[in-house]
């Protein structure tokens, strides 16, 4: 069992721990959170002293900014593992397409913080939390191919997308900054879109279940 976390404390305190980040299992099955429209449990943003050009950050923009860049830092090398892992044309373009949108929403999200005046360190380095990939995950993804490794691949990116939507949603709801609201509504739309790519593609989650079908 992965070690327990403490989640940042701000409004995204409670998203985390109903999404389970206190107790993370490595299991991309048991770290999918539940479908992105379920009710979220929110509390009251407190609102920081103006520090960029754009306006005041909240504590939960900046934990919000925290999170998705820690949590994009652990999806790209799964990524980038795509092209030498598999040759079917379709992984590999959705792969692509998520690649591309995470690194340009990554650039979005250090500039962001480096507006907001939080410390440049990652809080989240070392933490498993759900829609993070562990190494000892990475390292069973670098050794598979073909059909095992499109299965953990799936798995894979469907906890992480579903979790991305999850907080960002929350971000939406919590946040006070502008372009980082924004930002959000941009990581809802996308992750969204990419989720539906991902059901098309691979309709049933590891444990034989449709995405999102309950159990």
């Amino acid at each position: 069992m992965r070690a327990l976390v403490a989640a940042p404390p701000t409004l995204l305190i409670a998203v985390l721990l109903v999404a389970g980040c206190a107790a993370g299992p490595s299991d991309p099955a048991a770290t999918a959170a539940p479908p992105v429209n379920a009710p979220t449990a929110v509390a009251p943003p407190s609102v920081a002293a103006p520090t960029g050009t754009a306006g005041p950050f909240s504590p939960t923009d900046t934990a919000w900014l925290q999170l998705t860049v820690a949590m994009a830092e652990r999806v790209l090398p799964v990524l980038d593992l795509v092209p030498a892992r598999t040759t079917d044309p379709v992984w590999r373009r959705l792969a692509a397409q998520i690649e591309a949108t995470h690194r340009a929403d990554l650039v979005v999200s250090r500039r962001l913080l480096g507006d907001s005046g939080a410390p440049a360190t990652n809080p989240h380095e070392g933490h498993d939390m759900p829609g993070m990939i562990s190494p000892d995950e990475l390292a069973a993804l670098r050794s598979a191919t073909g059909k095992a490794f499109h299965r953990l691949l799936a798995g894979h990116l469907r906890a992480h997308l579903t979790q991305a939507v999850r907080i960002a949603a929350a971000e939406q709801r919590g946040g006070v900054h502008p372009a980082t609201i924004a930002l959000a509504a941009a990581v809802v739309r996308g992750g969204t879109a990419d989720l539906a790519r991902l059901d098309r593609l691979d309709p049933a989650g590891p444990d034989g279940r449709r995405a999102g079908q309950a159990a």
